[in-house]
């Protein structure tokens, strides 16, 4: 049809007697415009009239503007933005199941480290607390303390290198604080809770951990989880009760301890299943304002480890009746601590392991937390949860060999076999993805991130 700008849009057939026929004047050019081609043939061609013989003469030109004002270069990019290169062989589809093996295989090594420094970290817990047993307090603050210094020292050169942007450092702080306080209180409760429990009832009171982080996350996160990862998160917890529990260790350890010890035990689990979930919830949050970019992990543990001395600080007089210390017989304490943790001084029976056994267990411990936090980064907070709690049959039979300072080794609970096969069942069952799922059968998976 013709327009009024005097171009013509050609569709399948245009006869030129036709043409001839209504423009007895003919311009000197017209445009046909093949609507369908991008790349190739050029698709604007003219129809120019020769001088002598008045026929028509087909040039190609520069590419003009399509019949909705858009330029056909930039749509011919925009397609092929949109459409991958179908390269034979499919090596499209072969990189992306390359960069999946691969993330996989990073998950799965982080989740082995942080099942290997997690029961070297449940083992030096132990072995920490046979010193300081009287001065649970003071190691928190040791540690405490000792994280700042050295996470503010490793984020500086982070920093310096270029790792570490000032976009990063201007991330709120209001979520650090949370997670300082939360710290905090399960830091110190844990230890009170510890030093009166022994080994095997710590590690069955642990599995709590994996229940509140599962409440947590769907709480907060609006995470959803199919049936079989509910399920494998079942025979996890149960299979780490019924590797443990089984023994003689645990029941005489809470009758001997009391109800308090445990419950106190159980809310440090909760704590800290509240501070993995609110680091998510900040990893999340930052990925949004730093506009895609990851948020360095030693940002997360500087700003949460200050705030965390600072809580401490705060909660001084509550903390120190928790552990039934008068706070104007604080600052005995604390000095008291001091001289058994360098084991210097009259009054240091007892405190035979010192400061080895702590300052062993701060480094331990900080490894730790980087790899749990590490791994909370790259995949979530439950499957930190899961490989922290594979360490928990392994630190169960450390337990059971003559290690220093720890006196008579527990005997190995009676269903230990038992137990650990159920946790590997559980595992495999939570990392199995069905082929087939329907509405019915299918609690929805967590919501990308």
């Amino acid at each position: 049809m013709a327009t009024s700008s005097g171009r013509l849009i050609a569709g399948s057939t245009a006869s030129m007697s036709s043409i001839k026929r209504r423009n007895a004047n003919p311009p000197q050019s017209i445009s046909l415009i093949c609507r369908n081609q991008i790349q190739g043939v050029p698709p604007l061609v003219l129809l120019r009239p020769s001088r002598r013989s008045r026929p028509w003469r087909i040039e190609a030109v520069p590419s003009a503007k399509f019949w909705d004002g858009s330029d056909d270069f930039e749509v011919a990019k925009e397609e092929k933005k949109r459409k991958p290169d179908a390269s034979p062989g499919g090596k499209t589809d072969d990189h992306a199941l390359a960069g999946k093996q691969d993330r996989t295989t990073e998950i799965v090594i982080a989740a082995a480290v942080t099942a290997a420094l997690g029961v070297g970290n449940r083992v030096m817990y132990k072995l920490a607390l046979i010193p300081l047993k009287k001065y649970p307090f003071f190691l928190a603050q040791l540690s405490t303390f000792g994280y700042v210094a050295v996470y503010f020292s490793i984020l500086y050169f982070r920093y310096r290198a270029g790792i570490v942007t000032k976009e990063m450092l201007s991330v709120p702080k209001i979520p650090f604080l949370i997670v300082g306080i939360l710290e905090s209180l399960a830091l110190t409760s844990g230890m009170a809770a510890a030093a009166n429990l022994s080994g095997p009832s710590t590690t069955v009171l642990s599995q709590t951990f994996l229940i509140w982080q599962i409440l947590f996350s769907m709480i907060f996160l609006g995470r959803r989880y199919r049936i079989n990862q509910i399920l494998g998160c079942v025979l996890v917890a149960f299979g780490v009760i019924v590797s443990v529990a089984s023994g003689s260790g645990a029941a005489h350890s809470f009758k001997d301890a009391g109800i308090f010890w445990s419950l106190l035990m159980v809310l440090s689990f909760m704590l800290q299943g509240a501070d993995t979930v609110m680091k998510e919830i900040i990893f999340i949050d930052s990925k949004k304002r730093l506009k895609g970019a990851s948020l360095d992990l030693f940002v997360v543990n500087s700003y949460g480890s200050i705030f965390q001395v600072i809580c401490i600080a705060l909660l001084l007089p509550f903390l120190s009746k928790l552990w039934g210390i008068p706070f104007n017989q604080l600052p005995s304490y604390l000095r008291d601590g001091g001289a058994c943790f360098l084991n210097i001084g009259a009054k240091t029976t007892g405190c035979e392991g010192a400061p080895l056994l702590p300052i062993m267990f701060v480094m331990m411990n900080m490894a730790y937390n980087i790899s749990l936090l590490r791994l909370i980064k790259i995949s979530s907070a439950v499957v930190s949860s899961l490989a922290s709690t594979v360490s928990v049959p392994i630190a169960v039979y450390f337990f059971t060999l003559p290690l220093p300072y720890l006196g008579v080794a527990s005997s190995l609970p009676t269903g230990f076999v038992a137990g650990t096969v159920i946790l590997v069942l559980g595992m495999l069952l939570y990392a199995w993805t069905p082929s087939s799922q329907t509405p019915d059968s299918v609690i929805p998976s967590p919501p990308s991130t």
